[in-house]
C-alpha cells in the first residue's frame, strides 16, 4: 500500500459542483481506498491504495462523481514521492507560487506558446507534470493563472496555491 493526493478540480466553486467530503470520503472507500482524509472543501483527498488500485482510480472516481452527483470534473492522482518532489523542486518565492498539476506531460513546442502571456514578474516553470507558477499580484489579477492550459497542453489539470500544496504532503506523509 502506498499513500496518494488526489487533486479534483473544480469542485464546490462558487456553488458549482457540489461534492460534500464525505462522499468523496465514500467513494473512495467504496474502490477499496484506506485511511482516506480529505482537506479544505474544494476536492483534496489523501488516501492509501495499492498499485493495481490506484492505476484505475482517477477514471473510476471521476465516472462516480458523473453519476452520482451529476457532474464532470477532472481528477489528478499523485504518489506521496511525486508530491514531495514537487515541494522540493519549486523555483518561485512561496509567497506567490502555485503549482497547476498536469494529467500528462505536455509537449514542449505547446509550453511555449505560454511565454507571451506572462505580465510584469509574472512567470512558470515546467517540470515534468507540472507547472510552477509565480503569480507575484496574485492569481485573481493574472491573464496566467486564467489562461487556457488544458487547451494548448492538451492535457487537463488542476491548480493549487503554495500552502495547500504544503498542507497536502504533510497529510500525506503522516499517512506512509
Amino acid at each position: 500500500m502506498e499513500s496518494y493526493v488526489a487533486l479534483l478540480r473544480g469542485v464546490n466553486v462558487g456553488g458549482n459542483n457540489k461534492l460534500p467530503m464525505k462522499s468523496l470520503c465514500v467513494l473512495c472507500e467504496a474502490q477499496g481506498c484506506k485511511a482516506v482524509r480529505t482537506y479544505i472543501q474544494s476536492g483534496n483527498v489523501v488516501f492509501r491504495a495499492n498499485a493495481k488500485l490506484a492505476a484505475g482510480f482517477a477514471a473510476k472516481l471521476k465516472a462516480q462523481i458523473k453519476n452520482e452527483f451529476g457532474f464532470e470534473t477532472t481528477v489528478i492522482l499523485r504518489r506521496a514521492a511525486e508530491l514531495r518532489a514537487v515541494t522540493e523542486n519549486n523555483p518561485f518565492p512561496v509567497a506567490h507560487s502555485y503549482v497547476m498539476f498536469l494529467a500528462a506531460e505536455p509537449n514542449l513546442t505547446d509550453v511555449v506558446k505560454l511565454n507571451p502571456v506572462c505580465e510584469g514578474e509574472e512567470a512558470f516553470s515546467l517540470r515534468g507534470k507540472e507547472i510552477f507558477l509565480y503569480l507575484p499580484n496574485g492569481a485573481g489579477r493574472s491573464k496566467l493563472a486564467s489562461y487556457g492550459y488544458d487547451k494548448i497542453l492538451r492535457t487537463v489539470s488542476s491548480t493549487r496555491n503554495w500552502r495547500t500544496v504544503q498542507q497536502l504532503l504533510a497529510l500525506v506523509e503522516t499517512k506512509l
